[in-house]
Parts: structure tokens; sequence; C-alpha cells
């Protein structure tokens, strides 16, 4: 029997929420959760939109690497 490890080496994660303390928890939570298999944020892309109402819409987009 062979036994063989593959090791994520990148992650790209997406997240979204109505408001920008959401969707830092979001992030934030998905840091802790991704440390336990070594990986460590590379780069951060957000955005923010407003609909025809006026509500805003924030966006995020999140790298992951292996350390």
């Amino acid at each position: 029997m062979e036994f063989k490890l593959d090791f994520i080496q990148d992650k790209i994660e997406f997240f979204e929420a109505l408001d920008i303390k959401t969707l830092e928890k979001k992030i934030n939570e998905q840091i802790e959760h991704n440390k336990a298999i070594m990986l460590t944020v590379h780069h951060v892309a957000h955005q923010m939109n407003v609909d025809e109402d006026g509500r805003r819409f924030y966006s995020a987009v999140v790298h992951f690497k292996a350390k």
C-alpha cells in the first residue's frame, strides 16, 4: 500500500458581506482556519459596490500561499 501526501500550495477564497465589519470577521476566521493547514495570506483584493437603492455591498478575494 502506497501512502502519499499532497500539500495545498495555493488557495484562493472569495468573501462577501453587507458591511465591512462582517467581511473583516469572515476573512479573519478563515485566516485562522488556514493556519492549521500551513497557509498564510499572500494578497488581498477588495471592492465595494452600491446598488440602485444606495445599499453597499462588500466583497474580497484572499490569496493564501504555503509558508
